[in-house]
């Protein structure tokens, strides 16, 4: 108690400050790694450490003193190995702030119609689709492992790449505009940790693809189920099931409405919908 009084009585303003901002930083680091598998790594090393430091501070144990002493340095050079995934998604999110003040998008109305009929069609006929909108992230990695098609985009384009067992049926396609730029194409898969705490645990690849899709950049990807047609949007991480033609429709115009109107997506889409459905997987997969 005595000496939590005489740290009180030295505390001034810069110490304030200097507390909050070591604070804010913590908070920003606990923020990235939020849902991922390097939050179970993190939460095991914190539990590591501390019950290094109770071991170490005992004098009977002297020979494991030394070897903790001379082992953290190494442990904390691995420290950027380990969390090399998270830290450049961190780096990126870093890169794409200027962008955050969006420009206006290429989608019109029209083009969202025929999206939005070509996905309602392909979930009656529980047809498996993964359709990726791009925004001002570029996504010529992803287009180049795909077939070319640089066509317009028609309900019928969609419904003929996704009828199953065609050649470009796997894989998603990739639309900047109002064109349809590859289909087939090689999507990231997501490493988010709250896949796996689903509550029917049955994510298939496209679902993982949409996800993996959002958390590496700003597009929109639109994934229908081959198993229950249901409809899923996702967005900077997060993920929508069971969505209707004209829910989808209102989400889609509201992400690519001109920027002067809406300028933070990520806001647009949170208030759209509450945070328990965009934060979870809701529905049947």
């Amino acid at each position: 108690m005595d000496y939590l009084i005489f740290i009180f009585e030295r505390l001034d303003w810069f110490g304030v400050v200097d507390i909050l901002l070591v604070t804010a930083i913590f908070f920003a680091i606990l923020l990235v790694l939020r849902d991922t598998q390097a939050a179970v790594l993190l939460r095991g090393g914190l539990l590591l450490i501390a019950l290094l430091g109770i071991l170490t501070s005992l004098e009977v144990l002297p020979a494991f003193s030394w070897l903790v002493s001379n082992a953290l340095p190494a442990l904390f050079l691995a420290i950027p190995v380990i969390f090399a995934p998270e830290i450049r998604r961190a780096l990126e999110r870093i890169g794409r702030t200027s962008t955050m003040v969006t420009r206006r998008s290429g989608q019109n109305g029209d083009v969202i119609d025929d999206l939005v009929s070509a996905v309602t069609r392909l979930a009656d006929r529980n047809h498996g689709a993964l359709i990726v909108l791009q925004r001002t992230d570029s996504m010529q990695e992803y287009v180049e492992s795909g077939v070319a098609l640089n066509a317009q985009v028609t309900p019928e384009l969609l419904l003929q790449i996704f009828y199953p067992n065609t050649p470009l049926h796997d894989g998603a396609v990739i639309i900047k505009g109002d064109y349809a730029l590859a289909a087939s194409c090689v999507m990231p898969l997501s490493t988010s940790g709250s896949l796996t705490s689903t509550p029917d645990r049955m994510m298939g690849l496209r679902h993982r693809a949409a996800l993996g899709t959002s958390e590496v950049g700003d597009a929109v990807a639109v994934v229908v189920s081959e198993e229950t047609g249901a409809i899923t949007i996702t967005h900077r991480g997060r993920m929508i099931s069971n969505l209707t033609g004209e829910r989808l429709k209102t989400i889609l115009r509201t992400f690519f409405q001109p920027a002067q109107q809406k300028n933070i997506l990520t806001s647009i889409f949170r208030s759209l919908v509450p945070e328990s459905d965009s934060s979870r997987w809701e529905g049947n997969p």
